[in-house]
């Protein structure tokens, strides 16, 4: 009787086990899509510009559009759907994020485009805020950046995968084909979602208590980690495809392939920035936030030479999603009592840096500031240093909670 009772636990368990992967898999289908969007406009600048006749720098507030929007929208929207089951907010997310591709892929012109971008950013700060806490709940507390990491994987699988292919579909039968085949994909997702995530609660916590956390200033320095830690990567990555092409040398159809050797150190750079995170959070963060500042700061050398600029564009991928999951698990720790909002508010941050680092370039690309362009990956590394020091503090602020 004790082996039959020991086997049918080691049956559940595994059973147990296969559910959460399988859950987690689908949150990573939904991150994929969610992540093309977000990623796509910056291999497709040059066609967008062009059809809808606008400047580079104007297309490119494209991304800044997408990212003011998940900024403004992830907060509200989550304080709105508070006592919503996150499932049922997970698909509810989805149907806008379809609805906004699909306008996207129509839109008649810039403005129509601009605001289809903003509807699906609108989704973006929920699903990957709601979607980390799904993710941490469904593994032991010791693996829970790594499971937050695999949801992300999404993100960088749309690096790999999905900007590329976009980008070459994109090129070949017009940006407005890639809209709709994203569109697709939101579809499939939503599908999956329905048929693997597991139902799962609404927040325990009140909202009071869920807007309590804003009062700290472990929270605000939090968010200000995750806005210039990751902010400098947009500041040169946003404009990745004229300096391939203006600085280096590339062709423009170069572009989609070195976006794939991107994508695989970013895929690197989140699995192992789980794993790290979830073994020592802060030393980690401090680690890779530095390699992310002096590799954007060689950047402006390294993007004089074709062989060099592929080794930098690797590294770089690694070093800025390698902070991702810690930045994440970070704030979950800050704020335990009020997941679901700190977590979508944390997205909100790594969007507003998005939109940060794009302001940032575009405006020494105009200015033509030391240079224009060629000075853009040294103005993105001086953001991240920022970043760091507001690390700094962070990891004195959580010292000095541990002690109290």
């Amino acid at each position: 009787m004790q082996f039959d009772h020991a086997a049918r636990h080691s049956d559940l368990s595994a059973s147990s086990r296969k559910g959460s992967t399988l859950a987690l898999y689908a949150l990573t289908l939904g991150a994929f899509a969610i992540g093309m969007t977000e990623f796509i406009i910056m291999g497709l600048l040059p066609e967008v510009a062009a059809d809808l006749h606008v400047s580079i720098p104007l297309a490119g507030l494209l991304i800044t559009g997408y990212a003011l929007g998940v900024a403004a929208g992830a907060p509200v929207i989550t304080i709105a759907t508070h006592k919503m089951p996150r499932k049922a907010l997970l698909l509810f997310l989805m149907i806008l994020f379809i609805v906004g591709n699909a306008l996207a892929a129509l839109a008649p012109n810039y403005t129509v485009l601009m605001l289809a971008r903003i509807l699906a950013a609108l989704t973006h700060g929920s699903f990957f805020g709601v979607g980390s806490v799904i993710a941490a709940e469904l593994v032991p507390k010791e693996k829970r950046a790594g499971a937050i990491a695999i949801m992300f994987t999404g993100l960088t699988l749309a690096n790999i995968l999905g900007v590329p292919i976009g980008t070459f579909l994109g090129q070949a039968y017009g940006w407005r084909s890639t809209f709709w085949a994203i569109t697709v994909i939101g579809a499939i997702a939503f599908v999956v979602i329905v048929l693997l995530v597991p139902k799962v609660a609404s927040a325990a916590s009140s909202l009071r208590q869920e807007l309590g956390v804003l009062k700290r200033p472990a929270v605000h320095v939090a968010l200000l980690m995750t806005v210039f830690g990751f902010g400098g990567v947009f500041t040169a990555f946003t404009y990745i495809a004229p300096i391939l092409v203006d600085i280096t040398g590339f062709s423009p159809g170069s572009v989609s392939y070195i976006l794939v050797l991107f994508g695989v150190g970013i895929t690197i750079g989140n699995i192992y920035g789980g794993k790290l995170a979830d073994r020592k959070l802060f030393p980690s963060l401090l680690g890779i936030l530095a390699l992310l500042t002096v590799v954007l700061a060689l950047f402006s050398l390294t993007a004089l030479s074709k062989p060099l600029t592929l080794v930098t564009v690797f590294v770089l991928g690694i070093a800025a999603f390698g902070t991702v999951p810690g930045l994440q698990l970070h704030m979950l720790n800050t704020a335990k009592e009020a997941p679901t909002l700190a977590s979508t508010l944390n997205i909100a941050a790594f969007n507003l840096g998005n939109a940060l680092g794009a302001y940032i370039g575009g405006v020494v690309i105009e200015l033509g500031f030391a240079g224009g362009l060629p000075a853009v990956p040294w103005v993105a590394s001086l953001t991240t240093l920022i970043g760091i020091l507001f690390t700094l503090w962070g990891a004195r602020l959580q010292k000095q909670a541990a002690r109290s």
